[in-house]
């Protein structure tokens, strides 16, 4: 594998995993900022996240490995170079009595082209995905540009004690002229990509509830309840090292009651007390339960998913409890109680789940002018973003 297509592959391994990790932010993202999903864009997402990968692995990659010091004395650069335009003498002495077709192939050559064409998708993702215009654009190509030769010249700003890449006043100049070139071709280029301006004045339109808008909520339900336990356990242990005091080796008894019995009020029971009375997935996804009787928004939310936390709890029990055959069948509870509560969406009146018919709840979009919804999530016709 060449120096030339070695970063291309990093880019596509490394930017599909990025895309995986930033997914559900992305697909939040979208359904907050402009009322739900659109696929094309979050194709554009996917794009994204391996062109940004790609234009690391080229600008920045490979590392200097082994005994640095020694790497630096022998392939480190002393000073940047800053003769605007030197590529046009290093081109013709690199070419000089060549047939055309063999100068347009050289590596001198190759290397400028490289530069341009590097940033050509930079300035169509700006102006098109970002929505900027042409001179933000063209700035922020620059001021990207800028800063990936300051941290090839610094060595990483100082974590490489060298310049181990040239800082080239060159390469500033052709990755700004292929920003330039893709903020112009954009419009031809990505036509078919809505921007931002094209998509959030219908923010506030009603859209219809869907079984993946109800999924959605759900998953961002157990999205929020891992990430809370996880967010105070580490702060836990942050402040026992603060204070001098040693980690427990496995998981104590606060470790169980921040990773798990705290996340289970925060997620399952206050939302079930505030507002429109909706779980914080279901906020996020514009939707909301009402009742045409008398509301029971404690037990909607303790069937299926207040049930589904418990098991978590329970399941989750400090190993020196010894209570290991409790833990698993509340584990297998918690996988059953997960999986009727996805299944049951479809399969059953307007979408409205277990957690509805056991209820007496439907779920509407909260964008509605149906006065039984909550309104605490109803964006303001007068604030479209």
């Amino acid at each position: 594998m060449s120096t030339w297509t070695w970063p291309a592959y990093v880019g596509v391994v490394g930017g599909v995993l990025l895309f995986g990790l930033l997914l559900v932010p992305i697909v939040l993202f979208q359904v907050r900022r402009y009322g739900a999903l659109n696929g094309r864009r979050l194709a554009a997402s996917a794009a994204v996240s391996v062109y940004g990968v790609a234009l690391v692995a080229y600008t920045l990659l490979p590392l200097p490995t082994g005994d640095v010091a020694a790497w630096c004395a022998d392939h480190g650069y002393t000073s940047a170079q800053l003769d605007p335009f030197q590529f046009v003498r290093d081109i013709r002495d690199a070419t000089a009595g060549e047939p055309l077709t063999v100068a347009l192939r050289s590596p001198a050559v190759l290397q400028v082209v490289l530069n341009v064409v590097l940033f050509v998708p930079w300035g169509a993702i700006v102006r098109r995905f970002l929505g900027w215009g042409l001179v933000p654009t063209v700035l922020s190509a620059f001021g990207a540009s800028l800063l990936i030769e300051t941290t090839q010249y610094t060595g990483i700003f100082g974590l490489i004690p060298c310049s181990y890449r040239l800082g080239d006043v060159d390469d500033l100049l052709t990755n700004t002229l292929g920003g330039l070139i893709g903020a112009l071709a954009a419009p031809l280029l990505l036509r078919w990509l809505p921007r931002p301006r094209d998509l959030a004045p219908h923010r506030g339109e009603p859209r219809p509830v869907t079984a993946w808008r109800r999924w959605f909520g759900m998953a961002l339900d157990a999205a929020a309840f891992a990430a809370v336990g996880v967010v105070l356990d580490v702060a836990y242990r942050l402040a026992l090292d603060a204070a001098g005091r040693p980690l427990p080796t496995g998981q104590d008894a606060a470790d169980w009651v921040l990773g798990a019995v705290v996340p289970f009020a925060v997620v399952f029971v206050w939302p079930a007390l505030v507002g429109g009375r909706a779980s914080w997935g279901q906020r996020a996804a514009w939707l909301a339960p009402a009742w045409s009787g008398r509301p029971r928004p404690v037990l909607r939310a303790a069937v299926p998913g207040g049930l589904w936390g418990a098991c978590v709890i329970v399941a989750s029990l400090p190993a020196a409890w010894d209570v290991p055959d409790v833990a698993a069948a509340a584990r297998a509870a918690a996988v059953l109680t997960a999986a009727v509560a996805v299944a049951s969406v479809p399969l059953t009146r307007d979408r409205r789940g277990l957690s509805g018919v056991v209820s007496g709840a439907v779920v509407r979009d909260v964008r509605t002018d149906d006065a039984a919804v909550g309104q605490s999530d109803r964006p303001s016709p007068s604030r479209t973003p």
